[in-house]
């Protein structure tokens, strides 16, 4: 964990499997930057392989997620500057490829990039005082992270188009009953109920976790046909590990299994 411990835009902690990560920068409301998202995959590269770390849950603080990108950072780039260096695409969306579950626990500002941030996790919690919005119409341009296309996914194209036209807010309740976040909580209890619901997934079999998550993702990018058939095949495999055999034989002998990853 040392090479971890040493970061400007981020705060990252571990507790027990599962791995906490805080974006701070609080002088600019958690703001997305280049560096921040470069320490972000960083982070993310060091636990994709560090089996001790089972689960994630990425965080701001109570008054902010994250309030967009960085809009000094992108203000004087050009066409050829984004369009040449690939902005965005090249370093932001690493949470995108990462196996094992990442948990946005929300709590105030979600907004621009910050919303598409928290869209790239697996799900989100929110607490009651967020609000999530796509604002970049404000600014003369649109969403380029995926905010067009995950939210549309998420909460359907009317919402999504009205959020996107408009640059309005949407608060954690609508949030939820939009499909947007699974669950709303008070936001002082926010991080230990992340933290709990982490726990929980990473106490599970890891293998069998992994292919659940690769199996829901799958149904986003696939025919029913075709998604069915991933599912089949995943669920086929877990019949080849150890972690099957005894949960199994556990849940007969009416006991708690213990799971070894393998």
């Amino acid at each position: 964990m040392s090479e971890l411990n040493n970061f400007e835009n981020l705060q990252v902690e571990t507790h027990g499997k599962v791995g906490l990560i805080r974006l701070h920068r609080p002088q600019a409301m958690n703001a997305l930057c280049s560096p921040l998202m470069d320490e972000l995959t960083q982070v993310l590269d060091v636990w994709e392989s560090d089996r001790a770390i089972a689960a994630v849950v990425l965080t701001g603080n109570e008054k902010v997620f994250a309030a967009g990108a960085d809009i000094k950072e992108m203000s004087d780039k050009s066409f050829v500057d984004v369009h040449v260096d690939n902005f965005i695409t090249a370093g932001w969306e690493r949470i995108t490829t990462f196996r094992k579950p990442v948990i946005a626990a929300v709590s105030g500002y979600a907004l621009g990039g910050g919303c598409e941030l928290a869209m790239m996790c697996d799900f989100i919690l929110a607490a009651d005082n967020a609000q999530f919005g796509q604002p970049e119409i404000k600014l003369g341009i649109i969403p380029g992270a995926g905010g067009t296309q995950r939210l549309t996914r998420l909460v359907g194209k009317s919402k999504a188009m009205e959020m996107c036209l408009t640059g309005r807010n949407m608060g954690a309740e609508e949030a939820e009953r939009a499909g947007l976040v699974s669950r709303v909580v008070p936001v002082d209890q926010l991080q230990e109920e992340a933290l709990k619901t982490a726990q929980t997934i990473a106490s599970y079999s890891m293998p069998s976790v992994m292919l659940a998550k690769a199996s829901v993702d799958a149904a986003l990018n696939t025919t029913l046909t075709e998604g069915v058939a991933v599912e089949r095949r995943m669920f086929h495999s877990l019949f080849a590990t150890n972690d099957q055999k005894e949960g199994m034989a556990a849940f007969v002998e009416k006991r708690k299994p213990d799971f070894t990853d393998s």
